[in-house]
């Protein structure tokens, strides 16, 4: 598949396209550092585009011609600093106005398959977060949530073929263990790593049986 990977500077991002580029895609690296991104990530069927998410028209002409897109946008800051001042280089609505933004642009160049990634304890995890995670996307996260939920409504109303993927806590530590995915928000362990999630974004783009859903991801 001709797959594009927006916000693919960041951990899921780079490591969703690390897990494509091992299937074998021909991947697109949409990101305003699209340019700086790992020499380890060097590959004849990886294209490197520098933009913004937050410019429809450069999302739209970098979508065209793809088959798939992912989208692992998010604001890499300090989550108690962006409480406090909000963030200080990435607009704190980027999710959900990236991703409207490219299902605009999926729906003019007709393409279908759309994979998200948002965060589990959103949206319909809500209620299945334990409390002491409810205490801190409160006290934390609770506008970056926000977005989050308006972003997620903007993909179950796309029309697309679809697919949130909600991670529970992030780690950037090696993993080669297959996480825990579940549809209606069982968990196991609290964390997940960045490389695990990257390969569940990858994998669910070809699962026929995860449209329309939601995906919890959680350590095995």
């Amino acid at each position: 598949m001709k797959v594009i990977v927006i916000g693919a500077s960041g951990g899921s991002g780079r490591a969703a396209l690390r897990a494509l580029l091992d299937q074998g895609h021909e991947v697109t690296a949409f990101a305003r550092s699209a340019t700086t991104l790992a020499a380890d990530l060097d590959s004849p069927r990886l294209r490197r585009v520098a933009g913004d998410a937050l410019d429809g028209a450069q999302l739209d002409a970098a979508i065209a011609g793809h088959d798939a897109v992912i989208v692992t946008l998010g604001i890499r800051e300090s989550a108690l600093g962006v409480r406090l001042r909000g963030p200080r280089a990435t607009a704190l609505d980027v999710r959900s106005t990236g991703t409207r933004h490219a299902i605009a642009a999926m729906r003019r160049h007709g393409v279908r398959r759309l994979v998200v990634q948002t965060t589990f304890g959103a949206g319909e995890t809500r209620d299945k977060l334990p409390w002491v995670y409810r205490l801190m996307f409160a006290a934390l996260l609770k506008p970056q949530i926000a977005d989050t939920e308006v972003q997620e409504e903007a993909v179950r109303a796309s029309g697309l073929d679809w697919t949130l993927v909600q991670p529970v806590n992030l780690s950037d530590a090696d993993e080669a263990a297959e996480p825990h995915l579940s549809v209606d928000g069982a968990t196991r362990r609290m964390v997940v790593t960045r490389g695990q999630v990257g390969r569940v974004l990858a994998d669910t783009l070809q699962r026929r049986e995860y449209v329309g859903r939601s995906v919890a991801v959680s350590g095995a």
